[in-house]
Formats: structure tokens, sequence, C-alpha cells
């Protein structure tokens, strides 16, 4: 279910646009990097495709069946929860019994480098493993659309480059994914960017 922005902008009641003509669609099965200076508007682009943000103007066509998930910047987990129950719970609460979804959930945890950890509390994790567990969580969840900001703003290099392998894995999920970054690996890690600094 592609989502396709027609001639979005935004702007302050006071005249000030962060950007405006924005056409853009975003295809399945892709990761695009959202990028431009800070202040260009990446994190009001990101709650504009999620529905949060109505933009002042231009039409966001998001179909209905396209269930936005945001994952932040900073990684949010149950701190006593194993690795696994995290990852499991969307399976779960979408039908399949425990064992089903600890199989699948091991089979997400592989693909972004996870599954040796899989049995850690959440509060034993680096940064890097906990935002690595935010992505494949959201993957686990099966959103139409996947908001990620900033996901290597606070972590080392070494770390980031971990995140960034992990990012270059979510083309294979099927879902619209945005990535807005400063990081140009990050960049790099992505199918396609989208620079907020050419909408001026």
């Amino acid at each position: 279910m592609p989502v396709t922005l027609d001639g979005v902008g935004h702007g302050w009641t006071v005249g000030t646009h962060l950007f405006r003509g924005v056409d853009r669609t975003f295809e399945e099965g892709t990761v695009t990097a959202l990028v431009g200076p800070s202040g260009s508007g990446k994190s009001t682009l990101l709650a504009i495709l999620a529905g949060m943000v109505r933009p002042t103007h231009g039409t966001v066509h998001r179909p209905d069946r396209c269930r936005p998930l945001w994952v932040f910047q900073n990684p949010h987990g149950v701190a006593r929860r194993r690795v696994l129950d995290h990852v499991a719970t969307p399976f779960v609460a979408r039908g399949d019994d425990r064992r089903s979804a600890d199989v699948r959930s091991l089979a997400v945890l592989e693909r972004f480098g996870l599954g040796h950890r899989a049995h850690a509390r959440f509060a034993e994790l680096s940064g890097g493993e906990a935002q690595r567990l935010m992505l494949a969580r959201g993957i686990a969840s099966a959103p139409g659309l996947m908001l990620v900001d900033e996901p290597t703003a606070q972590l080392d290099r070494a770390t980031a480059d971990d995140v960034n392998r992990a990012i270059g894995a979510l083309a294979d999920s099927g879902t619209v994914v945005v990535v807005a970054t400063h990081d140009d690996d990050t960049r790099a890690a992505c199918d396609a960017v989208l620079d907020l600094g050419q909408y001026r």
C-alpha cells in the first residue's frame, strides 16, 4: 500500500515555511531516508505521514488499512521483559499461540542480529541492541508504514553501524519505511532519499 504526498507543505501562521511542494510516493518494501538541515521539518513531515499533523498545503494519500508505527529516537522497552517477549507480543496479539509466536520472533531477531540475545532482559541491552530491538518489534507489528526518527543520533559509530545494517534489512519486510536522519551512513543504508532542504 503506497503512501503519496501531493504538493505537501507546512508552515506557521506567521508565514514561515518549513517546506513546500513535496510530491513523493513511498512504495511498499522501500526504505527512504528523510534528510535536510536542522529545522527543515523532518519530524514534522513524519508526523504528517502518521496523520498526527495536518499539512497546511497539499494532500497525503494513505490507504485506510495502512497503519503507521513510529520508532522513536530513544528506545523504550520493559526493563525486566526478555527480548523475545518484546517481539512475540505483536504475534500473540494477532492470534498466534505462544510457541508459534516464539518461533516467528526468533526468526525476526536473527534478521536484526539479536538471536543470541533472545533471552536477555531489556535492561541488559546496549543502546544499539535496544534500538535494533525496536526495529525488530516494529516489523513484527506488521505496520503499513514505519516511521523511524533519528535512530543513530545518540549512538557511538560502531553501534550506529549495527543499527544501519538493520535499517538496510527493513526493505525485506514489504513495509513502507521512512527514516529521518542526519547520519550519512544511515542515508546510504536506505533505498532512496528525500531531501527537505530542496523544498524550502
